[in-house]
């Protein structure tokens, strides 16, 4: 059993984020109650909402989150089963900060918390995680009367919000979407319930299964996808969904089996978006295509560039009101879904688009898919700062090159664009390169990465 007051394995597991580790040697439930203890003693208010996915230790990590945060004098409110966009939702459908169970697409034997403060705002280590992290390393004693535990189902009304914001209709589309085993499983029937009238649906993998017997709930990961593109082509279908273990992330499958960019998917909603509330905000992370910015102002919005995590982007919309925001890793932000992430709403935004054409959905998005991307590749480097410093003398002399340091290095040239960063955790360092043509990306990305490797 993991010791809650261990230093060491406390920073092992707090990540900056969210708790994270493998199950029980780094995380248990011992640890989960002090957790819930701590967190309402930071994050404070009356009631806390409290949700799990479907991993062998979810119940009984929440229950125990449940009883430290009741301990603590707060009401706790249980969802149950949810995925983390319908912890999101309850958090501001009902005001009260909460707790999500999960590790996302982490395998089976991991398991964490992602915490938020009410209407979703995110908790991270700059933003009350440090603190939860040193009260569960020492406890401070806790006065008054324990909290009520209670349970409430808030998944009819999940779907009912969702479907607000991005209504279906138009032509009959034939969908099949990958739960991965994970909590898509939970919540696409909900949803494509109330698209019975608009949408054949073909379920893939939606037995709920923490050990994740078909294939991990990693979609960013093309092997992951396979299954699903080759449903979709069996099955002559409109579109294909793939959804991560918490179903915050969504990516999608064309009707010819290619895999379509997240990139080019932002681009797509953000047109809706501005459709919706012209000249708005739309933020968009470093290594997502130049094609999202360019989309943006030619269509009258303004585009505005974060650094890559989901706690810049969400900062971000906070200070600049953004109506959405995309990362290339297959997250989605709304304003009107408190900021926070849905890969469902993703999902059905994509959905609404092909319904309300007769184009096939490689059709409807050609003209938001502009560059070929190299995808993220890694490279292990002792002295990543040095590396870095190199890449930007070699390049920052060459004409109509332009170089900025918001996030690691991103180079851009009117034909091409590469970003370097190096890992916070490991020595690596991480390139995503872009251009007009296969050509032109393949170049760029060989002549980086031969840089990157060579021998010092």
């Amino acid at each position: 059993m993991a010791d809650t007051l261990d230093p060491m394995n406390l920073n092992a597991v707090f990540k900056a984020y969210d708790v994270r580790g493998t199950v029980p040697d780094q995380i248990d439930e011992s640890l989960a109650r002090a957790a819930g203890r701590a967190f309402v003693q930071v994050v404070g208010g009356p009631t806390v909402v409290v949700g799990h996915d479907m991993r062998p230790s979810s119940p009984g990590m929440a229950g125990a989150f449940a009883a430290g945060a009741s301990e603590a004098g707060a009401d706790v409110v249980m969802i149950g089963l949810a995925s983390t966009d319908q912890l999101y939702f309850a958090s501001g459908h009902l005001g009260h900060p909460g707790a999500m169970f999960t590790a996302s697409h982490n395998p089976a034997q991991y398991n964490g918390i992602k915490m938020c403060r009410a209407h979703a705002v995110p908790v991270g280590m700059e933003s009350g995680l440090a603190e939860i992290r040193d009260l569960v390393a020492s406890p401070r004693p806790v006065d008054g009367p324990a909290g009520a535990i209670s349970e409430h189902d808030v998944l009819e009304a999940y779907a009912a919000h969702l479907l607000s914001l991005a209504p279906v209709t138009g032509r009959r589309l034939k969908v099949v979407v990958d739960a991965g085993n994970g909590m898509a499983g939970h919540t696409a029937p909900a949803v494509f319930e109330r698209l019975a009238d608009q949408v054949d649906l073909v379920p893939m993998y939606f037995e709920l299964d923490g050990t994740f017997p078909n294939h991990e709930a990693n979609p960013i990961e093309p092997a992951n996808l396979a299954d699903l593109q080759a449903r979709v082509l069996a099955e002559r279908a409109d579109i294909g969904l793939a959804f991560d273990g918490d179903a915050d992330r969504c990516f999608l499958v064309d009707e010819r089996g290619a895999l379509v960019s997240p990139s080019t998917l932002t681009a797509l909603i953000a047109s809706r978006e501005l459709a919706k509330e012209p000249g708005a905000v739309v933020i968009h992370n470093l290594i997502t295509s130049r094609s999202v910015p360019e989309i943006v102002t030619e269509l009258g919005g303004t585009p505005v560039r974060t650094r890559v995590g989901h706690s810049f982007i969400k900062a971000t919309m906070a200070e600049t009101g953004a109506i959405f925001g995309g990362e290339h890793s297959g997250h989605f932000y709304f304003r009107d879904f408190w900021r926070a992430d849905s890969g469902m709403l993703a999902a059905l935004h994509a959905l609404a688009a092909l319904a309300e054409t007769e184009q096939p959905l490689s059709g409807l998005l050609a003209e938001f898919d502009r560059y070929v991307l190299s995808g993220e590749i890694n490279s292990e480097v002792a002295d990543q700062a040095a590396v870095t410093a190199e890449l930007e003398a070699a390049y920052a002399a060459q004409p109509d090159v332009t170089t900025d340091r918001l996030d690691g290095l991103t180079v851009s040239h009117p034909d091409w664009t590469f970003n370097v960063r190096p890992s916070n955790t490991e020595p690596l360092l991480r390139l995503n390169a872009e251009g007009r043509d296969v050509a032109t990306m393949e170049r760029v990305r060989d002549d980086v990465l031969a840089q990157i490797r060579r021998e010092r």
